[in-house]
């Protein structure tokens, strides 16, 4: 049988959370960056009935803030982590309804741009240490870039799936063939551009999710300085050609720091198995977004959670996650 990345609403076994480590990396935001992350760890094991959490912190004085500032059912795991973002270092976790295996990709550092020790070796790591079989699929592609309904549809981005900087001898064709042989892909909706100053390149969790199989949430620019505005109808009028349900939900709108507009977006939630928790920035959107939300997850909790210092390390509750299904 084919091996298949589930749709992250499938039920999870564990979840692997980045908890930030470096103060180099990271700066003043550091200890804030930190209260965020723990409160996004705490929420998804909802007192032991939401899932399994594994916080990955490098060195033993994070992983001691780590404990401290998590509830005690939380597993913390000193390990040589680079950054927090193991949405994309880390592996996928496919499976055929009877075996698991995990997908271990190549990466990069987002086309070259950064170069963490541990970034190459933590999701191999993670993964063997759970007990998984690993495949090396020899080619390089980060979990934020991707996101799958989980009945062989999945939506990515041109702007990042297609940049030179990843794979520059693949071509549309040849990626759709490697995601269908490694994830079970069989149908794929390209979107065009990510957000605004992502240094991804355009990861499509920032921009498309999906709910339910074929059907897609959307940021809608609510807004007349939006800097997205023309990203997300542009999304929208793909995502509906391709056949794709699609519900609107407000942008955060013009978000800025240091002067420069940021990709912050509510699209970056994590569903677990309780709970779905949100990234909210103090924007007048927040709460809406939270409420219409609410009806696409009726089984679980809507959670938001405070994530800008976060987002001054370029990502947010879902970058730093990566789930392992049952």
């Amino acid at each position: 049988m084919t091996f298949r990345m589930p749709a992250e609403w499938a039920p999870h076994e564990r979840v692997w959370i980045g908890f930030p480590s470096d103060p180099a990396a990271w700066g003043e935001p550091l200890a804030e960056a930190q209260r965020q992350i723990a409160a996004f760890a705490n929420a998804v094991h909802d007192g032991g009935e939401g899932e399994a959490v594994h916080l990955i912190a490098k060195g033993a004085q994070a992983a001691a803030r780590a404990r401290d500032l998590c509830d005690a059912g939380v597993i913390v795991e000193d390990r040589l982590i680079g950054d927090i973002w193991l949405r994309d270092t880390g592996c996928i976790i496919t499976g055929n309804g009877t075996d698991r295996v995990a997908r271990n990709f190549g990466f990069n550092g987002w086309g070259n741009r950064f170069d963490y020790e541990g970034d190459q070796t933590i999701g191999r790591e993670m993964a063997e240490a759970a007990g998984f079989p690993v495949t090396d699929c020899g080619w390089i592609l980060e979990g934020g870039s991707i996101d799958v309904d989980g009945e062989s549809l999945a939506v990515t981005t041109v702007d990042c799936l297609l940049n030179p900087n990843r794979n520059p001898n693949l071509d549309r064709a040849a990626i759709e063939a490697r995601l269908a042989r490694d994830l079970g892909i069989d149908r794929l909706l390209w979107l065009g551009d990510g957000l605004a100053n992502d240094h991804t390149d355009g990861h499509v969790d920032n921009l498309a999710r999906f709910v339910a199989p074929n059907h897609l949430v959307l940021p809608e620019a609510r807004d007349a300085d939006d800097p997205n505005a023309a990203v997300y109808a542009d999304a929208r009028r793909r995502s509906e050609a391709f056949g794709c349900k699609v519900t609107p939900l407000p942008s955060v709108g013009r978000f800025e720091q240091d002067g420069e507009a940021v990709p912050a977006s509510y699209m970056n939630f994590y569903v677990g198995n309780s709970a779905v928790v949100v990234p909210v920035y103090g924007s007048l959107y927040d709460e809406v977004a939270l409420a219409e939300l609410e009806p696409l997850f009726p089984d679980r909790k809507i959670i938001g959670l405070r994530a800008d210092a976060v987002l001054t390390g370029g990502g947010s509750f879902h970058c730093s996650s990566q789930q392992v299904p049952l």
